[in-house]
């Protein structure tokens, strides 16, 4: 007889693992269901790095985030792994004035600086006008942060690897999910599996989400030795943004939604020579610091609402966690939190503005 499980998970990325983490540390029975290996190459939370900031235009994502970092901070002592790395972080473009307000009503400390200042200060890269300086922001090693997330859930044998989910099936009681290593069914299913989910999904709930298939650049520096530029997003369109990668003098760069619509069973890895032209034209524009011809490039998917704003919401007895829109690593253990007590562990969920009813409601303005 097939054993029910408390809580079944797909997808073993950022949100599954941070779902298996919080579940393992409330006692409850789940099993891990992930169709390829942690971290694999055609996942969205692959990669080495990501920017971690509370700069939102929206002081609900600034206190947010700020959780967030508490619990990042809580994980690395649990596990002795470093996971957010300080370093400034440079805000400008169109949206300043609202990151700026945003903060300042979440207690987040700040500095609005000129763009004399700015340049004075990191000469490293370059600002076409005033910019937000952000003094508690962080590189986030993102391969660090699913390692020390996978060792804290204790999966073992609850992570079963190369088992792709082909159905999933409530009948109010329970759900069983159909997969490619046979059936299993749970009380309640956890689906986070980030562009594939909306397909997953389409018998149960309309899941309006899409996927594109993002360029990122890794740049070298004009002069070897010479100190790291800041994290910088620039809020415009388009949207560039950058970071120094962990460990290496190299600094990654992209452009905020600028890849193309793709199925995500069908990614091609390879480089894109018009997005790879437009990281060099960015890189010549902000970054005199650094060679903008990228010495090496990534494809990277992005599970993306129209607005945005994060899916988390419970339909019958599955529990949806999907559209994180390129910005959403950062909140991983706070949606991990969030998504257990949606799977019924008692713990209250914050408002609803996640849910799925806003898309039919009238959606809540981008975060940016």
């Amino acid at each position: 007889m097939t054993p029910v499980h408390d809580v079944a998970i797909v997808g073993a990325g950022l949100l599954g693992l941070a779902a298996a983490r919080t579940l393992s540390a409330l006692g409850r029975d789940f099993v891990v269901l992930e169709q390829a290996e942690i971290g694999h190459e055609g996942a969205g939370s692959k990669g080495s790095c990501r920017i971690f900031r509370l700069g939102y235009p929206d002081a609900e994502y600034v206190a947010a985030a700020a959780r967030a970092r508490t619990l990042w901070r809580e994980l690395e002592a649990q596990t002795g792994r470093q996971i957010l790395l300080p370093a400034p972080h440079l805000t400008f473009g169109r949206q300043l004035s609202q990151v700026h307000d945003a903060m300042r009503r979440a207690g987040a400390p700040c500095e609005l600086l000129s763009q004399q200042q700015a340049a004075e200060r990191f000469p490293q890269i370059r600002v076409d006008g005033p910019a937000l300086l952000e003094t508690e922001s962080a590189v986030l090693a993102a391969d660090q942060a699913l390692l020390a997330l996978a060792a804290e859930a204790g999966l073992g044998e609850r992570l079963r690897t190369r088992t792709r989910v082909t159905g999933i099936a409530d009948d109010g009681r329970e759900v069983t999910l159909q997969t490619t290593a046979g059936q299993v069914t749970a009380r309640v299913a956890i689906v986070t599996a980030g562009p594939w989910t909306a397909g997953l999904l389409a018998g149960q709930a309309a899941v309006p989400t899409r996927a594109t298939l993002e360029q990122v650049g890794y740049l070298a520096p004009a002069q070897r030795g010479a100190p790291p530029a800041p994290i910088f997003i620039c809020h415009g369109d388009p949207s560039p943004y950058g970071l120094p990668v962990p460990g290496s003098d190299l600094y990654k760069i992209g452009i905020h939604h600028s890849g193309p619509a793709i199925s995500p069973d069908a990614q091609d890895q390879s480089a894109d020579p018009a997005l790879v032209a437009a990281l060099a034209e960015a890189a010549e524009r902000y970054l005199p610091g650094y060679l903008p011809q990228p010495e090496r490039t990534e494809r990277c998917v992005y599970d993306n609402t129209d607005d945005e704003d994060f899916i988390l919401d419970r339909v019958g007895n599955v529990v949806i966690g999907c559209g994180t829109s390129g910005h959403g690593f950062k909140f991983g253990p706070l949606f991990g939190e969030w998504l257990a007590a949606l799977a019924g562990t008692g713990r209250q969920l914050p408002a609803g503005r996640f849910g799925l009813a806003r898309i039919t409601a009238g959606s809540a303005p981008a975060p940016g």
